[in-house]
Parts: structure tokens; C-alpha cells; sequence
């Protein structure tokens, strides 16, 4: 019998930690830790991991700003660097767990709207958090829009949605080869066509979220699951009355507001994908992974509350 598929959207975030060091030696520890969970996942599912690149791609771009001699490489090509950085990482680590299981990272292009109104409105953040004093200042400095980001500040750059995935149809080749595939790494990188139709990058970056419930959609995926560094989806997150929401419907959710730049996204994907596929969604931590879906831990979007545990 075949396996359920399953799509993975691995948080820039469970992969670098708020806080932590941008160091390789970190991502690699944390990188093990999510392979490990993967490996376990891929006991029960056919596996599509998408992971996010908030952290990564802003500490790219403070690299290649630190070199005045050339003009900085744009975002789109900072996202595709990012995605042959830890796609490499997860597919070396995956490779150690699942021997004899064929995994493969996909360079991988997402088609958006240069017409997008995320252009007039910044939100995703990336990089690293800064003291609000610091924050404005290296805003100042390189010229970048910075929101706060609970009580510290941090990069936003624009996150228009994403509306193809070019390389569609190799992942569908994949899926029948049943390679366990990294893919949308970063959202994916964000391409335009121009007048003649040809392809061209964009400044921006895509939600990994809003990525992965495309990705989800278009393969007909039984299950999606995001992975954050947050435990479950809160009602009144950050205030006394906060509460761990458990199981929800996608009507439950529309009914509450939350962080268009952290986990806003997350719940629109969610919701987007159970209302469509009819399938089920998870959030939460990469600690609780396997029990996710299953309902013991986090948070589970079903089309209705009687759904039946995975």
C-alpha cells in the first residue's frame, strides 16, 4: 500500500534558533536534529521537505553588503544560495539517516506577480534581531525597511504570493521515483516573466509557508505540517489570556487575528490548503514533530473537528 504524502515546511527558525549564533557548526547540530525527525516521519509517509531561510538569507545579505568593492548580489540570487546551503546540509544528513532511500535537493524557481501589493508593505522578516537602537541605526545605514519583531527589530523585505512553481513538473517525476525531495528551499526563488515570457529574478522572498501549501495543493498532498519555533498557534498570543489552540477548523481561525510577518502566513497557509485538499494541517515545534499530526501535540487544522487522527 502506498504511503500518505506528506509536505514538510521546515521554519528558517527550527533550523537556527532565535538567538542563537549565526554559526555552521549550530545549523549542522540543528540540521541533524530535523533530519532525525524526518527520517522518523518517513517511516509512516512519502516526504517533501520545503524549509524557510529567514535567518540565512539575511545573514547573506550582511555579508555581501560588508564588501564594497562590487555592487551586493540581489535577493533572488541570495535565495538560491541559501537553498544549495542547507539543502546540502539536510540531504547530507538525510543521506546518513536513509542509506538506502533515493533524497534529492531541487533548485527550485516560484513564479509571483511583480504587481504583488506586498511590494508597498514589507513584512517578512529576515536576518538576525537587533536592539531596537541598533536595529534603526543598521536600517539607517544599509537602507533597509526594519520592524519590530517582539522587542527587538529586524529586516522586512517584501513576501508577494506565490503563484507557480516552475520546476513542477521534476518534482512530480521525483515523487514517482519515490525520492524523499527538498525543494522551494526559501519559499522558493522569486522569478517574474517579463514581456517576451522569459524569466527573471526578483528582490523579494517568498513565504516558505504560502510555498509549501502551493507545493501541497498541486501534488494533492494528504498532510501538510509546519515546523516554527513555537509550540502550538496561540489565541492571544503575547498577552495573559493566551491559549494553546489544540484541534481548529479553518473557520475557527478566520475568526481570529494574527502577525502578518511570523505566524500570520502560516495560519493562511494552513487553512488555505485543508479548505482545498481536505486534508489535515499541523503546527507547531520540530521537538513535537511526530505527534503533531496525530493530535498530541501543537496544533491540527481539520476540515471539521470529527476528522479521524493520523
Amino acid at each position: 500500500m502506498t504511503k500518505p504524502l506528506l509536505v514538510i515546511a521546515l521554519g528558517g527558525n527550527a533550523l537556527l534558533k532565535r538567538k542563537e549564533p549565526l554559526e555552521a557548526n549550530i545549523q549542522y547540530r540543528n540540521v541533524q536534529q530535523a533530519a532525525q525527525m524526518i527520517a522518523t516521519l518517513a517511516t509512516q509517509w512519502r516526504i517533501i521537505v520545503v524549509h524557510g531561510n529567514g535567518p540565512q538569507v539575511g545573514l547573506l545579505a550582511l555579508q555581501n553588503s560588508a564588501y564594497e568593492a562590487v555592487s551586493p548580489y540581489p535577493l533572488d540570487v541570495l535565495v538560491a544560495e541559501t537553498q544549495g546551503m542547507i539543502g546540502y546540509m539536510l540531504q547530507q544528513a538525510l543521506n546518513n539517516l536513509l542509506p538506502q532511500h533515493p533524497i534529492t535537493t531541487l533548485l527550485t524557481q516560484v513564479e509571483i506577480n511583480r504587481q504583488d501589493p506586498a511590494f508597498l508593505n514589507p513584512t517578512k522578516y529576515i536576518g538576525p534581531l537587533y536592539p531596537v537602537d541598533r536595529g534603526r541605526e543598521v536600517g539607517e545605514q544599509m537602507g533597509w525597511t526594519m520592524k519590530l519583531d517582539g522587542q527587538h527589530m529586524r529586516r522586512v523585505v517584501p513576501s508577494p504570493q506565490p503563484l507557480r512553481i516552475i520546476e513542477n513538473d521534476a518534482i512530480m517525476t521525483l515523487l514517482k521515483e519515490d525520492h524523499l525531495i527538498i525543494c522551494n528551499g526559501g519559499g522558493g526563488i522569486p522569478v517574474e516573466r517579463d514581456a517576451a515570457g522569459m524569466l527573471m529574478g526578483v528582490q523579494a522572498v517568498i513565504d516558505k509557508d504560502l510555498s509549501a501549501a502551493l507545493l501541497a495543493r498541486q501534488i494533492k498532498a494528504d498532510a501538510l505540517l509546519i515546523l516554527t519555533d513555537a509550540d502550538a498557534v496561540y489565541r492571544d498570543w503575547g498577552t495573559a489570556a493566551q491559549q494553546a489552540l489544540t484541534q481548529v477548523t479553518p473557520n475557527d481561525l478566520q475568526e481570529m487575528t494574527f502577525d502578518a510577518g511570523s505566524m500570520g502566513p502560516k495560519i493562511t497557509a494552513a487553512c488555505d490548503f485543508v479548505t482545498h485538499c481536505h486534508g489535515i494541517a499541523g503546527i507547531g515545534s520540530l521537538e513535537d514533530a511526530s505527534n503533531i499530526l496525530s493530535g498530541g501535540k501543537g496544533t491540527r487544522i481539520c476540515p471539521n473537528l470529527n476528522h479521524p487522527l493520523i
